[in-house]
């Protein structure tokens, strides 16, 4: 028979083990994306000042506008966690003048797992870049490795230039 004292002190271990197992630090970030950043031929930081909107096409076949802006030099953009390549096309518009370049994102997808409380995410891992040549002159990978850390520049952006 187990005293008063002692079923206490078991109450107090099983309520300490139960906290303990249910205090589970999520990422405070769940987000996956890739970070693009512009750069010039002579590798300066730039800042495009022109309207880049970039859209992708759903399963079902409706664009989707990830993102639109002007005045910036990087920018981020969700990854697909269910296909090999994602496909972004990339609508540049300037004074009295519009073109497209399309970008494809080869890559390989990874469950990553923190515990049951936390939302599921997929890391990746980019294996090849490759763009059509209106506006942009290259993209490059910088960092193949895709997490939930946004300060991590994954690609390089080189548009043309006039010499």
């Amino acid at each position: 028979m187990i005293s008063w004292k002692g079923r206490k002190l078991l109450s107090l271990a099983a309520v300490g083990v139960f906290m303990s197992c249910s205090t589970i630090d999520c990422p405070v970030n769940s987000l996956v994306e890739t970070k693009y950043e512009f750069y010039s031929s002579t590798g300066e930081t730039l800042t495009l000042l022109d309207t880049l909107t970039v859209v992708t096409t759903r399963l079902e076949g409706s664009d989707t506008v990830f993102n639109k802006g002007t005045k910036f030099s990087s920018f981020s953009l969700p990854i697909s966690y269910s296909h090999p390549e994602d496909v972004f096309v990339f609508r540049f518009k300037g004074d009295g003048w519009q073109t497209t370049d399309t970008v494809w994102i080869k890559k390989e997808d990874h469950p990553h797992f923190e515990s049951v409380d936390c939302n599921p995410m997929f890391f990746h891992d980019l294996t090849a870049v490759r763009c059509t040549h209106n506006l942009l002159d290259s993209i490059v990978i910088n960092n193949p490795s895709v997490t939930n850390d946004n300060q991590v520049v994954h690609l390089y952006v080189y548009p043309k230039t006039d010499d």
